[in-house]
């Protein structure tokens, strides 16, 4: 009995001994193996967290606008994204419309041809759907941009016929539908307007066609134009000027600078502007041009609840989407015949507004050309003003990114 005893105590011992033979290797392999992962994580993982709102709660990026009723003077129908980016990179936005149906007509357009059916929807019915975006970026860690969709129909659009037929064409539609859910408690009417959009996040990812956050509309640039370089402190060479590219992009070599309206460049007539601007610039060494009602429009377009036309003896209206083909002439065109004006929110363009007069490139008949002014404390517009007037001149100034 007693060597039995001994053989179990032998084997147990060493059993006792792989065992702690076991832990050991174990033990030394861990270390080992913790010390190569502590070597490895000290390259940063970034977080991503774009997150999407409408009245303060959250939604996905597939937004669907429905919107119940259209008539001639109805209240404008504002619809607001706020995207919001909580991660640790930038963001690049953008957005597309997918679908869209106007009373019976589905409108549906591929992503190559988006600008064609934002144009459309904004021009071609008595009413207006227009869609924009605050900027086309978020920057990280509580960056912001804003959609929105707007629906408006003015009063008096100045064709009564179309107003009169589309009006009858949506109280028809309603009329249908309701009858339709009458007959089948299951139908669910449609609404007049309905659009699908995506809404579109990205990582930034520094190609040609992305956005330079480094050149953003509304920038501020201290740039001495006499010596084509930037500068540090404001001065009579040294000017505070702001970007005015809608999306200046990484490949592009050049950027647009717009000096401080609160600084005089000279007095002229309109007549007199092609003079005054050419003696100021020849003491420059940047290339400049004249500021137009172009430039500020495809700006102040942005904003769809304030930038507004206004025509003698007719409703305000929504200046509406304006970066498809020859829009802009079209609008400044039809501005002119009926006697027009545009306005917009000096909040939302503070570098746009002065209490000084600014004369724009463009003609608006024989005897008035376009100036940049500020109507009162709220509102800047671009109106007419007689030739003869006097007003300020300001150049526009398009400077390498080399030098900056």
């Amino acid at each position: 009995m007693k060597r039995k005893y001994k053989v179990l105590l032998k084997l147990n011992f060493l059993s006792l001994f792989f065992i702690a033979v076991s832990f050991i290797s174990i033990t030394l392999a861990w270390f080992a193996y913790s010390g190569f992962a502590r070597a490895e994580t000290s390259v940063d993982v970034k977080a991503w967290y774009i997150e999407f709102q409408k009245n303060g709660e959250a939604v996905n990026n597939d937004i669907v606008i429905s919107i119940d009723e259209i008539f001639p003077g109805m209240e404008p129908k504002i619809e607001t994204i706020d995207i919001k980016n909580l991660g640790d990179s930038d963001a690049a936005i953008s957005y597309a419309i997918n679908t869209a149906r106007i009373l019976e007509k589905e409108l549906n357009i591929s992503d190559e041809e988006s600008g064609f059916l934002n144009d459309s929807l904004s021009h071609d019915y008595p009413f207006h759907i227009d869609v924009s975006l605050s900027k086309s970026y978020a920057l990280k860690q509580d960056g912001s941009s804003e959609l929105k969709v707007a629906v408006t129909w003015p009063l008096d659009s100045g064709n009564d016929d179309l107003d009169s037929n589309w009006g009858s064409k949506a109280y028809e539609f309603k009329k249908a539908e309701d009858e339709k859910h009458l007959k089948d408690d299951n139908y669910q009417p449609r609404s007049p307007v309905k659009i699908s959009i995506s809404l579109k996040a990205e990582q930034t990812i520094s190609s040609d066609e992305s956005i330079d956050l480094n050149y953003t509309l509304g920038d501020i640039i201290l740039y001495n134009p006499t010596t084509n370089q930037k500068c540090t402190k404001v001065s009579s060479t040294c000017l505070k000027t702001n970007i005015i590219d809608i999306e200046n992009r990484v490949g592009d070599t050049y950027v647009t600078l717009l000096p401080d309206l609160y600084k005089s460049y000279g007095l002229t007539s309109f007549t007199g502007m092609s003079s005054a601007f050419t003696e100021l610039t020849s003491r420059w060494k940047v290339t400049s041009e004249k500021l137009t009602a172009k430039h500020l429009l495809n700006i102040i377009s942005k904003d769809i609840e304030s930038s507004k036309i206004k025509k003698e003896n007719l409703s305000d209206s929504l200046i509406g989407y304006t970066s498809f083909q020859n829009r802009t002439e079209k609008i400044m065109t039809d501005v002119i015949n009926n006697n027009g004006s545009f306005i917009f929110s000096a909040s939302s363009f503070p570098y746009l507004t002065s209490t000084r007069c600014f004369w724009l490139e463009e003609s608006y008949d024989e005897t008035r050309a376009f100036t940049l002014s500020k109507l009162d404390d709220n509102t800047g517009s671009i109106k007419p003003l007689e030739k003869t007037s006097t007003c300020s001149i300001i150049p526009v100034m398009k400077i390498p990114k080399t030098n900056l």
